[in-house]
């Protein structure tokens, strides 16, 4: 709005000639008083959006009775107010609108009316602004009420006469909806390039353009020029490091670890006063927001036990826990859903084999075969088969870097071999064990074959048909699931001659005190209350993995693990254990002058959790020489910036000692 000057006032011409006879020496008299304070207010309430005209009641007589003596006293139906009281914490000098006092800026965001703060002091007047009324209403500074709208008071106009600095210079008058920039680049030859911005009709949306940024057309066309580089390498470099390019070219889709990350709220958590950094996904991952919402759902929703009941919570549980064994079906690419048997995990998964088909097949004389790699829970089951039936335990050796010697595994198979069991990735060295060729050489030689795939399914795509392999077993807290669940794949042929290992209800046809009759698979293994809820959870956590894509999520974690390697390798006193040419994301070793414990507090200080200790795997520690490793394990939500707070710490304890 314009403010009105000395010279072009109304008010000037609409007060008449007042008698100066009844006002004290140098003042007016009390009806001029009054009747400026009337055609004051008048006049404010005709303030640009007030809807009243300026003009209306302008000429009145100057007599006319005042209903109080201050001046500039608005009239009660009057819209201008200021409501809160004086103290109020949403008062500014003059009420809740100005600066000004005795004057108030009509409630509401007219045109025009963003030209001056509401109030100097006060950003609390902004409860007394509402939408605009007219998008096309100009600033001082050219640009539109809804353009440059925010806190009251807070409002700089640069370059704006309301502040009293010098105004924008342009280049030509400007009208309502059309405006020129006082903002340029530089073009290519150094010269200011005054970029000419379009008018904004009402209701039209404000684009980079009319600002004189660069279009979405122009930065899509440099993406294409990025895309069309020559330069094909996954890293990129800074100080000297080598880091894994997360837009590097590729057949992969893009893979985004900050968006990841935000779908586990645990990585949120503070430790010792630091940003959490998980590297003991080798022991148990973290849970997604899917997974815990759908185990929320499940008891919120679902909750009933299963199969047995004709009523609708029962229907919905049953959908849910069977809709999970399809979903583990179709990860592992089993044939039927009738493979597939929830149990509380690998060792359970393990256990339930020996216990089943081990003590009906298994016979004395005979010979189990497992690798150096494994877990206890691929050794003690089959300690206790062997020693129940007089049956031998034989191991495959390891090279020095932690390799499976197939060669010396194939001296051992012989008519006596029964069953191999071996990992698929070892958890202590993170070595990748050629698992489809070891299990076709043991069906070469008439023998069954297990495959331990805990640490194995986050981190590769799994096929059992594929891998041929008898049984399958793996834990869902290994993948980003519940704890407490699990599931064994094995073929039908075979779970068909294979007896229960225990019993109760879900797992029966009929039961009499003469006989039982039990179930096909898999339900014959399925004795109890299965785990309902954390099956339904790790279904959620399978379809999590697939959305994201296996093949991306293994293709970044070998990055980071490349990375890490190379930046843990060259610290003084470090000695990695476990160096085969195909690892997952597990890092094992020791630090000369330091227990793995010790090593694993300092990290622990820093916010950093690791593992420390013999990881349930003490004959392939004992192989290298040591009881105990400090291991970092890696998963795709791990970044750069995490292996570089944890090399820090192994440095800084290295130059200590």
């Amino acid at each position: 709005m314009s403010i009105p000057t000395p010279t072009d006032n109304p008010l000037r011409h609409a007060v008449p000639s007042l008698p100066q006879a009844d006002a004290p020496a140098g003042l007016p008299d009390v009806a001029t008083l009054a009747t400026l304070a009337r055609l004051a207010n008048e006049f404010f309430s005709s303030v640009p959006g007030s809807g009243t005209p300026a003009a209306a009641s302008l000429g009145s007589g100057a007599g006319e009775s005042v209903s109080a003596t201050l001046p500039f006293t608005a009239p009660a139906t009057s819209i201008v107010s200021n409501p809160a009281p004086p103290g109020s914490p949403l008062a500014g000098p003059g009420g809740t609108g100005t600066g000004v006092p005795g004057l108030s800026i009509p409630p509401g965001h007219a045109p025009g009316t963003n030209l001056a703060p509401s109030s100097p002091l006060h950003v609390l007047a902004l409860g007394n602004r509402v939408p605009a009324l007219a998008p096309h209403a100009i600033s001082h500074d050219a640009v539109p009420d809804l353009v440059q709208t925010v806190a009251p008071a807070m409002e700089p106009r640069i370059g704006g006469a309301a502040l009293g600095t010098e105004p924008v210079q342009i280049e030509r008058p400007f009208a309502p909806g059309a405006f020129t920039s006082g903002y340029y680049f530089l073009n290519e030859g150094g010269q200011p390039a005054h970029v000419q911005r379009e008018a904004l009709k009402p209701g039209q949306g404000v684009t980079a353009e009319s600002f004189g940024l660069p279009g979405d057309d122009f930065l899509r066309s440099l993406a294409v020029e990025r895309q069309g580089t020559t330069n094909t390498t996954p890293y990129y470099f800074a100080e000297d490091e080598r880091k894994p390019a997360p837009f590097a070219n590729s057949a992969h889709p893009p893979f985004d670890v900050s968006a990841i990350r935000r779908d586990f709220p645990i990585l949120q958590e503070r430790v010792n006063g630091k940003q959490l950094v998980w590297f003991d996904n080798a022991a148990t991952t973290q849970k997604p927001q899917a997974v815990i919402d759908r185990l929320a759902y499940f008891y919120a929703h679902e909750n009933s036990n299963i199969h047995r009941a004709a009523h609708a919570i029962a229907g919905r549980a049953t959908d849910a826990y069977e809709g999970a064994r399809e979903t583990v079906r179709r990860f592992l690419n089993a044939g039927s859903t009738e493979e597939i048997i929830f149990v509380r995990g690998t060792t359970e998964g393990i256990n339930l084999v020996a216990k089943s088909w081990g003590v009906k097949n298994v016979g004395e004389g005979d010979e189990i075969i497992v690798s150096h790699l494994e877990h206890h829970a691929n050794i003690v089951p089959w300690q206790q088969l062997a020693s129940e039936k007089g049956a031998k335990l034989r191991v495959i050796p390891v090279d020095d870097s932690g390799q499976v010697l197939l060669n010396e595994y194939q001296r051992m198979l012989n008519g006596r071999t029964k069953i191999v069991s071996v990992t698929q990735v070892s958890n202590a060295l993170g070595t990748v064990v050629p698992v489809q060729e070891i299990v076709a050489m043991a069906h070469r030689a008439g023998a069954r074959a297990l495959v331990d795939g805990a640490q194995s399914v986050s981190h590769m795509r799994v096929d059992v048909q594929s891998i041929d392999a008898d049984f399958f077993v793996f834990s869902g807290h290994k993948i980003f699931g519940p704890t407490g669940i699990g599931a064994v794949y094995g073929k039908r042929e075979v779970l068909e001659d294979m007896p229960p290992w225990e019993g109760g209800g879900n797992m029966i046809q009929d039961v009499t005190f003469e006989r039982t009759v039990f179930q096909g698979p898999p339900n014959r293994f399925e004795a109890g209350t299965g785990n309902i809820a954390d099956a339904v959870g790790l279904g959620a956590a399978l379809d999590y993995v697939t959305r994201i894509g296996i093949e991306n999520v293994g293709r970044y974690e070998h990055d980071l693990l490349a990375y890490a390697t190379n930046l843990l390798r060259p610290v003084p006193g470090v000695r990695l254990i476990g160096t085969a040419d195909d690892k997952a994301s597990v890092l094992s070793f020791v630090l000369k002058g330091y227990a793995p414990e010790e090593v694993g507090r300092a990290l622990n200080e820093e916010g950093i959790a690791v593992r420390s200790g013999h990881h349930c795997a003490q004959p392939i520690l004992r192989r290298f020489g040591v009881e105990a490793t400090v291991r970092p394990s890696l998963a795709f939500y791990n970044t750069c910036d995490e292996v570089d707070r944890f090399i820090s710490v192994v440095r800084h304890l290295s130059a200590r000692r």
